[in-house]
């Protein structure tokens, strides 16, 4: 899937709904009417990469739209005030019911999160998990399951995003295939 530019994405002024809303060259948009100028920034997800006593890595089900009973990575959009970290032991709890211990930085990617039919542009953060019990994990909140996988049998197709993918894909490369982990 190819993303989708942003000025596809908004056609009307959110301040006065005004048609003259046009994108500028800056990632912005102007409106004529009002003046009122909104500029396009990628909002911050994240994702977990955790890898069990076996050397399997975890991945979830989706249970919603976009990408409904596709493989993903468990976390999730960063809340308003909210630090990374937080957003990512916030979401291993909803989801799985797993206490991160340590976690480290791993890389980011860039996505594009259709809901409603509309286009989120974000910054997916991954980062590397160590959870010391999986004693309780359970699917809830939005995901359906959870599976874990050797790196050799990772079925990347199965992943929805491309971010996703593309961080699994360089987790299974660099750190798995290595004994980094």
């Amino acid at each position: 899937m190819s993303p989708t530019i942003p000025q596809k994405v908004i056609k009307y002024c959110p301040k006065c709904g005004s048609s003259a809303f046009k994108f500028e060259s800056d990632n912005s948009f102007l409106c004529a009417n009002c003046e009122f100028h909104l500029y396009i920034n990628a909002s911050a997800a994240v994702a977990a990469l955790i890898v069990n006593e076996k050397g399997e890595l975890l991945l979830t089900r989706r249970a919603f739209q976009p990408q409904k009973g596709m493989l993903d990575l468990p976390g999730g959009f960063v809340d308003v005030m909210e630090t990374a970290e937080q957003a990512l032991c916030r979401e291993l709890k909803e989801e799985l019911n797993l206490e991160v211990d340590e976690m480290t930085y791993f890389m980011s990617s860039p996505n594009e999160y259709i809901f409603g039919g509309l286009s989120v542009f974000t910054l997916d953060l991954a980062y590397i998990c160590k959870i010391n019990s999986f004693i309780g994990i359970d699917a809830k909140d939005d995901i359906s399951g959870f599976e874990f996988y050797k790196p050799e049998k990772v079925p990347f197709n199965e992943i929805g995003a491309d971010s996703m993918r593309k961080i699994v894909m360089a987790f299974v490369k660099n750190c798995l295939n290595e004994n980094i982990y």
